[in-house]
C-alpha cells in the first residue's frame, strides 16, 4: 500500500476554468473573478475539461437567460459525470443570487453556490469546492429531474449537500484597485461606474438581484480608464444598470427617491458642483490624451438632462451613440410598466438629443406583449417606430419573472401573439434599417477595426443579446468579391449587439487601429466599405 502524502507539502497549483454568460455587466464580474484567481497564484485555462474547477458565471435576467444558464450547469455536470468526476463545479453570478434559497436543493450536483459579492474571494471559494468535492464518497446514485428547463436530464446526487456563499443582498461594488483579468480584445473595454438600480419597473427583478444604486468615485473611475488607454484600449465602454444616475446616489441631501425627471431634477440642483455627476466624469475622460472613444451604455431616459446632453455634444471622445430603452410608448403600457416617464416626455427628449447632437445614433429597445397590451397599443408603437426611425433597435417580448408585479397582473398576452408582435416590429426594424443604410453609401466614417477576415463567407452572423431582445437575423446577404476583408466598427455600433462595417483591403493593418473609410455598399444592418487614403490606419 502506498503511504499517504505528506500533508505539510504544499499541493500543485489549481487549474479553474470560467463560462461567463449575460450581459456585458457580468462580463466584467467574470474578469474580476479571473483577476483574483491569478493574483492567488491559481492557473486559468480555456478548456473546461482540463480544470480543476469549472465556475460558470450565469444570468437569470428573463426566462431565456435563465434556460441557458440552467442547460450549461447540466451539461458540463454531465460531462464530469463521464469523464472527470474529481472536477469541482462552482455556479456564480445573478441565478444563485436570485435563487439562493432554492438552487442547492434543486441542484446537489453543484459543489458550490457564491453571490455578486463574493467575486473577490473566488480564490478561497475554488479551493473548498475542490476540497468538498473531493472529499464525498466515491458511490453516488442517479436520479432523474423534472420541472426544470432541461427535464430528463441524468443529475449525480451527492451525499454532501453543497456549498453556499452569498449575501441575501449585494452590495458590492469593485474600484481601481479590484484585479481584472479581462476578456475582451486588447481594444476595446467594458469600465462598469456604478452597481444595482433603484428604479421600479414593474418587470424587471435586476434591483433584487443587484441591488440598490450604489456609485464608484469619479477619481477612481478616471484612474481606471487612465490605466486601459496606457495599455493599448481604444474604446471605453461605461457600463452600469443606469449610467445616468451616476454619482447621486451620493448626495448628502436626501429628500425622498429620485427615479422621475422631476425627481431627479431637484435632486440634481441640490448637488453642489464638485458632485460626481457622468457630466463630469465625462468632461475628464474626455481630456486625456489620445485617439479613443467613449461609448455611454444603459442610460436611463427618466434622468436625462440639458448639461448631460450639452456634454456630449462637446465632447469629441464621447461616440455619438445613446443606449436609451424605453420599452414602449403608449401611455397604458408606460404606467403598467412603472417607466416613470409620459409618452411626451420621450418625444421630447428624443427630439432634443437629435437636435443639439448633429449625427447622434439612437439605440433603444421594446418590449411586447406585456400584460394588457392591445392591437392599439402595439399598433400605437409601431407607429412610433415609424416615425422616429430608431438608427438600432432591438425587441423582447415580455417575459413574466417571479418575484416581479408584472408577473401578478391581470391580462397575460399568449406567447404566440407575442412573437409575432416581436416578429413584426422587428420586420419593420429591418426595412428600417436598410433604408438607413442605403443613405450611408458615399459617405465617410471612422472606423475601429476588429479582425482580419480572408474569406467573405465567414462574415455573416447572428448576434443575439438578452438585455438587447432580438437584435438581428442571420445575415443572408454575401459581401461581393474575394481576398483581404476586416470586421470594423463606426461609433454607431456598440460591441457586439449592434452591426458592423465590412471594409476591403487592409493588408498592412492591425487590430484596434482607426481608420477612415467610404461607404460603398450596406445589407440589412451591416454596411460594406473601403479605406480611404493611403495613410489609412495610422492612429493620430
Amino acid at each position: 500500500m502506498p503511504p499517504n502524502p505528506d500533508s505539510s507539502s504544499p499541493r500543485p497549483p489549481l487549474q479553474v476554468a470560467l463560462i461567463s454568460l449575460g450581459c456585458a455587466k457580468n462580463l466584467v464580474d467574470a474578469e474580476i473573478m479571473l483577476g483574483a484567481l491569478a493574483r492567488e497564484g491559481i492557473l486559468i485555462t480555456p478548456e473546461p475539461a482540463l480544470a480543476d474547477v469549472l465556475i460558470v458565471n450565469t444570468c437569470s435576467f428573463i426566462d431565456a437567460a435563465k434556460e441557458e444558464s440552467i442547460d450549461t450547469i447540466l451539461e458540463h455536470s454531465e460531462v464530469r459525470q463521464a469523464q472527470h468526476r474529481g472536477q469541482a463545479l462552482v455556479v456564480a453570478g445573478c441565478l444563485p443570487q436570485r435563487f439562493q434559497k432554492e438552487l442547492p436543493a434543486l441542484m446537489p450536483e453543484i459543489d458550490a453556490f457564491m453571490g455578486l459579492d463574493q467575486v473577490t474571494q473566488v480564490p478561497a471559494i475554488v479551493r473548498k469546492a475542490f476540497d468538498h468535492r473531493n472529499q464525498r464518497p466515491t458511490h453516488s446514485r442517479q436520479t432523474r429531474r423534472s420541472g426544470s428547463p432541461a427535464a430528463g436530464r441524468l443529475a449525480t446526487k451527492p451525499d454532501r449537500a453543497p456549498l453556499l456563499i452569498t449575501h441575501p443582498r449585494s452590495t458590492f461594488i469593485p474600484d481601481y484597485a479590484t484585479p481584472r483579468f479581462r476578456l475582451t480584445p486588447a481594444h476595446f473595454a467594458y469600465v462598469k461606474v456604478a452597481e444595482g438600480c433603484n428604479h421600479p419597473c414593474s418587470f424587471c427583478i435586476i434591483p433584487r438581484i443587484r441591488g440598490a444604486h450604489r456609485s464608484r468615485t469619479r477619481s477612481d473611475v478616471v484612474a481606471e480608464c487612465r490605466r486601459l488607454l496606457t495599455e493599448g484600449v481604444r474604446e471605453l465602454n461605461l457600463i452600469s444598470q443606469d449610467t445616468t444616475y451616476f454619482g447621486l446616489d451620493r448626495r448628502q441631501q436626501r429628500m425622498g427617491p429620485a427615479a422621475s425627471p422631476t425627481q431627479f431634477q431637484k435632486a440634481r440642483q441640490l448637488l453642489p458642483a464638485s458632485a460626481d455627476t457622468l457630466e463630469g466624469l465625462l468632461g475628464e475622460l474626455n481630456a486625456l490624451p489620445g485617439e479613443f472613444w467613449i461609448r455611454i451604455l444603459y442610460t436611463h431616459p427618466a434622468h436625462w438632462t440639458d448639461s448631460l446632453i450639452d456634454t456630449l455634444a462637446r465632447c469629441p471622445h464621447v461616440a455619438r451613440y445613446i443606449d436609451i430603452p424605453l420599452q414602449h410608448i403608449h401611455p397604458v403600457m408606460l404606467e403598467r410598466m412603472r417607466r416613470e416617464t409620459t409618452r411626451e416626455y420621450l418625444e421630447d427628449l428624443l427630439l432634443r438629443l437629435r437636435q443639439r447632437i448633429p449625427g447622434i445614433a439612437l439605440r433603444t429597445t421594446f418590449i411586447v406583449g406585456f400584460p394588457g397590451e392591445t392591437d392599439e397599443h402595439f399598433e400605437a408603437l409601431l407607429d412610433f417606430m415609424k416615425r422616429l426611425r430608431f438608427e438600432r433597435l432591438g425587441v423582447f417580448t415580455f417575459s413574466a419573472e417571479e418575484g416581479t408585479r408584472a408577473a401578478r397582473m391581470g391580462g397575460q398576452v399568449p406567447e404566440k401573439i407575442k412573437k409575432q408582435r416581436r416578429d413584426c416590429a422587428m420586420q419593420l426594424q429591418r426595412e428600417i434599417a436598410r433604408q438607413i443604410g442605403a443613405a450611408m453609401v458615399g459617405k465617410s466614417l471612422r472606423v475601429l477595426l476588429e479582425t482580419p477576415v480572408r474569406n467573405s463567407a465567414q462574415l455573416a452572423a447572428e448576434v443575439r443579446s438578452w438585455e438587447h431582445g432580438l437584435v438581428r437575423d442571420v445575415d443572408q446577404h454575401h459581401l461581393p468579391g474575394r481576398g483581404q476583408w476586416w470586421v470594423a466598427r463606426s461609433e454607431a455600433d456598440a460591441p457586439d449587439i449592434d452591426g458592423r462595417v465590412y471594409v476591403r483591403g487592409g493588408h498592412t493593418l492591425e487590430p484596434g487601429q482607426f481608420a477612415d473609410v467610404r461607404v460603398i455598399g450596406h445589407t440589412d444592418y451591416d454596411l460594406i466599405a473601403e479605406f480611404r487614403g493611403t495613410d489609412v490606419g495610422k492612429q493620430r
